[in-house]
């Protein structure tokens, strides 16, 4: 039953292209105690079709800028071959906190710009106040 509920989950994150592989790693390592390597490269898998349908979705929508689209992706083809490299190779405790610093760096990013959202608003308000 968790393993429905998190496959939903990271679906529907993944369906916003917010990340739902983020959600995935840390829900089948934190959740499931699956181990780091195991949760990462099971996102792997989990990305294609779940990132073919939000293409598709896009693709429909006219959301997507097809040159720019091909051009990063021949790059993150290249950076794929890398990171792969080098998670296999690295230890599974070191991979957790380059893990964990990660989502860490999102968190203060998504928390800085809703401050900043917030700042820009409330000045708003005060001006038609005025």
């Amino acid at each position: 039953m968790s393993e429905i509920l998190i496959g939903l989950v990271s679906g529907i994150v993944s369906g916003t292209g917010m990340g739902g592989g983020t959600i995935l790693i840390f829900l089948l390592s934190f959740l499931m105690g699956v181990e780091q390597h195991v949760a990462q490269a099971t996102n792997l898998i989990f990305f294609i079709p779940t990132s073919i349908v939000a293409i598709i979705v896009n693709l429909k929508n006219k959301n997507i800028d097809t040159q720019l689209a091909i051009f990063i992706s021949v790059f993150g083809i290249l950076g794929a071959i890398i990171g792969a490299n080098i998670s296999i190779h690295t230890d599974v405790q070191i991979l957790k906190k380059c893990f964990g610093g990660f989502l860490a760096i999102v968190a203060i990013h998504e928390i800085y710009s809703i401050f900043k959202l917030y700042k820009k608003q409330y000045k708003n308000d005060k001006k038609e106040r005025n």
